[in-house]
C-alpha cells in the first residue's frame, strides 16, 4: 500500500534543500527525527484542506475503517469536539438549545465541548456504577429517551471504557434510530476492534459518529486518532468536518504524527489481523492464569487485562508499585484496580507480568469500597461555570458551592463532579478518595 504522507516527507528530507521555512529545527537536532518534521510548505497538502498527499492517504484510512475517515493528530480529545459540534450544528432552528444524552463516564473532552458549543446535557444515572465505568443497556437507554420531556440531539456513550467494559452498541444503535435520535461513541480505546475476526468496531455495529485514539492501540505516534462518520451521515455534514476539527484543533498539525497514521494503514492491511488473532489469544491464556491464581478480573474488551485487586487483598496501587520494581510499567492504577494494554502487535513482556503478578502472596480481602458517584444537581451549565470567576478551596469548604471547572481523578479524565453542579457531601467524599483534596468553585 502507498504511503504518500510518509513518501514525500521522506523524499523532501533527503533532497537536502535550504528550509527557508519553519519549524525553527530547520531539519537538525539533537532527536534525530527532525528531518521528517516539517510544516504545510508546497507539496506537504493541509490536513484541514487536503488535496493531495493528506487527502490520499485519509481516503486509504477510509477504505481500511469501511466508512469516511479524517485524522485528527491532537488525539480524539479533538475528534470528540468536532464530532459533537457536526452532530449538533443547526439544530437551534426553534431558538432551544442543543441537548445530548450522555453517560456518566465521559471524559473530559466531552464537558470542554458542553462549553465550547454551549449545548445542555442530561446525564444518564447508571445503578451502581464508579467514575470511570458505567454499564448501560439498549433498554436503559430506551427508557430514558421515554421519560425524556424533550428528544436529545444526540447520544453519547464511550465503549470501551478505561477498564475494558464493552456496551452493546448494535442494540443500542437500533434504540437510538427508533427515537430519531444520532447515536455518538467515544471509541478512543478501540481503534483496533474493525480488524477482529468479527468487526465490533462501533461504526460496523450502527454508531453514526465515532472517534478513536489511533495511538493508543495502534503503532501510531502519540496524537494520532481518527474521526468516523457511518453510512447514516449526509455528505453536507461530512463537507464540514474539517472546518469543525479546525474550530477545535491547531493550524500547525504534527507530521510525524500524521507520517504514523499514514503509515498505519499498511500495517492494518497487511498484519495486524494475524497479529491481532495471536495477541488475544496470549491475552486469554494470561487471563485465565491470572484468574487461576485468585485475581478478579473486569472488562470483555479482548485487548485489556484489568485487576480489580481488593477481594486479593492488594490495592491497586500496591501492585502496581510491585510491576514497576520490577521494570513492569502499568496502563494505569488507582485504589480500586490495575490496568494493562498490550499491543495488537503482541507483546513479549505479558508473560513476565503475569509471572510477577502470579508470584504475589495472597492477603486477606480488603473491605475497603470505592464510594458511588452520585449525579450531583445542576445549578448552571457548564460554559456559564467555566466563565465564572472562581476561586480554589480545600474540598471539605465546598460542600454546598458550584464546580467552576471538571474534577477529575486520574488520567482517562473521567469526571467526578461536572462544571455547574452542586458540591455534596458525597461529591468531597468521593474526591478525596481518589486523591483530589481541592476543588475549583465559582465565586
Amino acid at each position: 500500500m502507498a504511503t504518500p504522507i510518509y513518501d514525500f516527507l521522506k523524499k523532501y528530507s533527503d533532497s537536502n534543500g535550504v528550509r527557508m521555512h519553519m519549524p525553527g529545527h530547520k531539519g537538525k537536532g539533537a532527536l534525530g527525527i527532525e528531518a521528517l518534521d516539517l510544516t504545510e510548505i508546497r507539496g506537504a497538502d493541509s490536513l484541514y484542506a487536503p488535496e493531495g498527499i493528506i487527502r490520499d492517504s485519509e481516503e486509504r484510512a477510509s477504505r481500511l475503517f469501511g466508512c469516511t475517515t479524517f485524522y485528527s493528530t491532537e488525539g480524539s480529545s479533538l475528534s470528540i469536539k468536532a464530532m459533537l459540534y457536526l452532530a449538533l450544528r443547526g439544530k437551534r432552528a426553534d431558538g432551544a438549545r442543543p441537548l445530548v444524552l450522555a453517560a456518566r463516564n465521559a471524559h473530559r473532552a466531552f464537558i470542554s465541548a458542553a462549553c465550547l458549543v454551549d449545548f445542555d446535557v442530561e446525564w444518564i444515572d447508571s445503578t451502581g456504577s464508579g467514575y470511570l465505568c458505567c454499564p448501560l443497556s439498549a433498554q436503559d437507554i430506551r427508557r430514558t429517551l421515554m421519560k425524556m420531556k424533550r428528544k436529545p440531539d444526540a447520544v453519547y456513550l464511550t465503549s470501551p471504557d478505561y477498564l475494558g467494559n464493552t456496551v452493546n452498541i448494535r442494540e443500542i444503535s437500533d434504540t437510538c434510530h427508533d427515537f430519531g435520535v444520532l447515536l455518538l461513541v467515544d471509541n478512543a480505546h478501540g481503534a483496533y476492534l474493525r480488524f477482529l475476526d468479527e468487526s465490533l468496531h462501533p461504526i460496523d455495529l450502527g454508531a453514526d459518529m465515532c472517534a478513536d485514539s489511533a495511538h493508543k492501540t495502534l503503532p501510531v505516534l502519540t496524537g494520532g486518532a481518527y474521526l468516523h462518520f457511518g453510512k447514516g451521515i449526509s455528505a453536507e455534514t461530512i463537507a464540514h468536518a474539517k472546518e469543525a476539527m479546525l474550530l477545535f484543533g491547531s493550524t500547525s498539525p504534527s507530521y510525524l504524527t500524521l507520517a504514523s497514521l499514514d503509515l498505519c494503514n499498511g500495517y492494518l492491511e497487511r498484519e495486524i489481523r494475524d497479529e491481532l488473532r495471536d495477541t488475544v489469544a496470549e491475552i486469554s491464556k494470561a487471563k485465565l492464569r491470572l484468574a487461576e491464581h485468585g485475581f478478579t478480573l473486569t472488562g470483555d474488551e479482548p485487548l485489556k487485562i484489568t485487576v480489580l485487586p481488593s477481594s486479593f487483598g492488594y490495592t491497586g496501587e500496591e501492585l502496581g508499585k510491585i510491576l514497576e520494581d520490577e521494570g513492569v510499567y502499568p496502563e494505569f492504577y488507582d485504589r480500586d484496580s490495575l490496568v494493562l494494554m498490550p499491543s495488537p502487535r503482541g507483546e513479549e513482556g505479558l508473560d513476565r507480568t503475569v509471572d510477577i503478578l502470579t508470584k504475589i502472596p495472597k492477603k486477606t480481602q480488603k473491605s475497603a469500597h470505592a464510594p458511588r458517584v452520585t449525579i450531583p444537581k445542576r445549578v448552571m451549565s457548564p460554559r456559564q461555570a467555566m466563565m465564572c470567576e472562581s476561586e480554589i478551596l480545600p474540598a471539605g469548604e465546598c460542600v454546598g458551592r458550584v464546580a467552576a471547572e471538571v474534577c477529575v481523578g486520574c488520567p482517562p479524565a473521567v469526571p467526578i463532579v461536572v462544571s455547574g453542579e452542586e458540591i455534596t457531601k458525597d461529591v468531597v467524599r468521593a474526591a478525596e478518595y481518589y486523591g483530589i483534596h481541592k476543588l475549583y468553585v465559582t465565586k
